[in-house]
């Protein structure tokens, strides 16, 4: 395996991607820097009516730094940001690297108990988080107290009269802003740090190759989530790679519909590190809601919108997309979860644009496959290899290399690929072998080198005997005109081992019929990967980035096997 001599994907290659490349050696926090004396005047980001310039918003990520240092903070130590996209979350970020901290990057819907877990597991010692936060915050650390908790409201960032109405909306909208006592010892404001600070340039140097930026928590959909160690170079490498891929990219007049939260190391890449090193404009939404993110295209015309499949098919099926105007998008990467080729198809015909789909995982910072965004590309495959990227496929019991065609573990090297799992050094020996990631995932390479995920090793359904692969049945689920979104999972059976449950939202104004779901089934797929139970849901469980949890459903189904059988309801076949 390690010769890999045999690479089918360069010729695909578009003439404009490098195979290989020579990555900047610098703290990821250069890009910013770079840009900004490159573009010092232009708009770098736009939060709900307010705009900053790459000047300001350096200037305001120096003091962020100076301030850290300050604190205490020491080179390598761990700082949380607990924010949704606002410029506070971009500035945080940047001036903990520049200050030489390392970020740990975590989403606002956590509840204390995983707060609890991840901010003990990385030891952090700061954390950054919204005022409507602070309470959850607290409850996670009472047995090992932060050193500083640093609040920030989405008010400080509007322009006025907003900024001055907000604390009045919130208590309309039922989220009434809680009331904080700063003279707390370990409280302090973000915006009186950021104000006090001094704006000295601050530029810790790292050691690209071994200095982490970020420890990013897995998202947990297999157990507790573990810390993924991802350095400098990890980071500089995808920014660079995944921007090689979009080679038509016209630099700083590109603007950015940042509605993937950057909490999220997809969103973090391809939105973030991204934009800024290009200089492009970012347009900041702190939540995906499908009205407003419809009026930001029709108004602030974006051109790049990177997202999840959830937010292109909440789009398609919008009662009233045909009434804005969304052909200034160009290029769209999907990731996260699996594109649904009906999806990608009408989402094309409404914008005009691209809409490519990827693959990557937290530990390959993230992205290692794409679809060629102007050359040839295949439906239901995540693409080719990157610039730099290897992959192929292995028996997954074995090791041993794939014949082409045939289905095993996926594995992937290259400069993206993680340092290891924080403080878990055997759970990162089994992922990682001679420089290969193991990632779970099981697919297949064709010919051409483009290769096709069929799902994770533990959401494989065995079946009576048989391999059955969820996404496959999920394709055909979501061709069907009356479905807008589907997940498969195997559930317990007596006599199979497992057998097929498909999870079911319609689309707005169809009605539920498993009868003949199961017929449309039974003439697409062989007879034993047909869904024997249909269950129609109003909403699938997500992760924030809109990933549907297998893993719920599933533990749902176990605490209805524990409870005493109710009569059925009109989900059996």
């Amino acid at each position: 395996m390690d010769g890999m001599s045999n690479r089918p994907w360069l010729r695909h290659y578009p003439a404009e991607v490098p195979p290989t490349y020579d990555y900047p050696d610098q703290n990821l926090a250069e890009f910013l820097v770079q840009t900004a004396e490159k573009y010092p005047n232009h708009t770098a980001l736009e939060f709900m009516g307010a705009r900053i310039s790459y000047r300001t918003l350096l200037d305001s990520v120096y003091r962020f730094a100076n301030a850290m240092l300050g604190l205490g903070l020491r080179k390598g130590d761990r700082v949380a940001v607990m924010l949704p996209n606002c410029p506070q979350a971009v500035i945080s970020y940047y001036g903990t690297l520049l200050a030489g901290g390392v970020v740990v990057m975590t989403n606002p819907l956590y509840m204390p108990r995983e707060l609890e877990h991840q901010m003990n597991d990385a030891g952090a010692r700061f954390i950054v988080v919204l005022d409507l936060l602070v309470a959850r915050v607290k409850q996670a650390t009472v047995n090992n107290p932060l050193e500083q908790i640093i609040v920030t409201s989405i008010a400080d960032y509007l322009p006025f009269p907003k900024n001055f109405l907000y604390p009045m909306k919130a208590k309309k909208d039922g989220t009434p802003l809680p009331k904080l006592d700063y003279s707390e010892a370990r409280m302090m404001r973000f915006s009186e740090l950021i104000r006090e600070a001094q704006s000295d340039p601050c530029r810790m140097p790292v050691e690209s190759h071994t200095d982490l930026a970020l420890i990013q928590y897995t998202g947990g959909t297999t157990g507790f989530a573990k810390g993924v160690m991802l350095t400098h170079r990890n980071l500089v490498a995808n920014t660079v790679q995944s921007q090689l891929w979009n080679y038509r990219n016209k630099g700083s007049k590109e603007k950015y519909l940042a509605a993937l939260p950057f909490f999220h190391v997809f969103g973090m890449t391809v939105l973030l590190n991204q934009g800024i090193r290009l200089g492009a404009t970012l347009y900041l939404m702190p939540r995906f809601e499908i009205n407003s993110v419809l009026k930001a295209i029709h108004k602030h015309k974006p051109t790049v919108f990177p997202g999840a499949p959830t937010m292109y098919i909440a789009i398609i099926n919008h009662p009233d997309v045909g009434k804005y105007d969304l052909s200034s998008i160009e290029v769209c990467f999907s990731g996260a979860a699996a594109l649904p080729l009906e999806v990608q198809e009408r989402f094309e015909k409404i914008t005009g644009g691209k809409l490519i789909e990827g693959y990557g995982l937290t530990e390959t910072s993230p992205i290692v496959h794409g679809n060629n965004i102007w050359e040839l590309r295949k439906s239901g495959s995540v693409g080719i290899p990157l610039p730099d990227t290897e992959a192929c496929i292995v028996h997954p019991d074995s090791g041993e290399e794939m014949p082409i065609g045939e289905i095993g573990e996926v594995v992937v090297r290259g400069p993206q690929v993680m340092a290891g799992y924080w403080k878990r050094p055997d759970e990162t020996a089994q992922t990682m072998k001679n420089g290969w990631l193991y990632t779970g995932d099981l697919g297949r390479m064709d010919s051409d080198g483009f290769f096709y995920i069929l799902d994770r090793r533990k959401d494989l359904i065995i079946a009576g005997g048989y391999n059955i692969y969820p996404r496959e049945v999920e394709e055909v689920l979501f061709e069907h005109p009356d479905v807008e979104e589907a997940i498969v999972a195997g559930i317990n059976d007596r006599y199979r081992g497992e057998t097929v449950k498909a999870y079911i939202v319609l689309r707005s104004g169809a009605q539920e019929d498993p009868l003949a779901l199961k017929q449309w089934c039974k003439e697409r797929l062989a007879a034993y990967k047909v869904p024997k139970i249909f269950e129609y849901r109003d909403s699938l469980p997500k992760t924030l980035v809109g990933k549907v949890l297998r893993r719920k459903l599933l533990e749902e189904e176990l605490e209805k096997e524990q409870t005493p059988a109710k009569p059925e309801e009109a989900t059996k076949e």
